[in-house]
């Protein structure tokens, strides 16, 4: 039997989403990019360095899969460090703040409707894109 390239978005399109082409297409950080949407969730990449805001999301999990690079999610009780191939589910309601020495790439899956800085808002509040 052939193999066949996954399927995303519709059946007409039968091509995979490749992860490495959609992060050369931006450079700016903690600018997340939706690259497609599962039911009422999005699968967005971003790239991020330096420190984010300490947020919570109160009606939602959030989760972070490292593609590149090492992430520092930081909470009132501790830390987690993720290299690349690990993720971590951030559970709703709990305070935390990613952190980066140097540039990450990272894939996360949360409802559409999230916002990234969560509670906390302010000038790193990201406008929806999709690439």
């Amino acid at each position: 039997m052939p193999h066949r390239r996954a399927r995303c978005g519709s059946v007409a399109g039968m091509r995979g989403i490749n992860i490495a082409e959609k992060l050369a297409q931006f450079d700016e950080h903690w600018s997340p990019k939706t690259v497609t949407t599962v039911n009422d969730y999005d699968v967005r990449l971003v790239k991020v360095k330096g420190e984010f805001v300490r947020h919570q999301h109160a009606d939602t999990d959030e989760l972070f899969l490292v593609i590149d690079g090492e992430l520092t999610i930081r909470f009132d009780a501790g830390e987690v460090t993720l290299g690349p191939g690990e993720l971590y589910v951030v559970p709703r309601g709990v305070y935390h703040q990613p952190v980066s020495a140097g540039e990450t790439s990272v894939l996360l899956f949360e409802p559409s409707s999230t916002v990234n800085t969560g509670d906390s808002g302010g000038e790193l509040t990201a406008e929806r894109a999709r690439i």
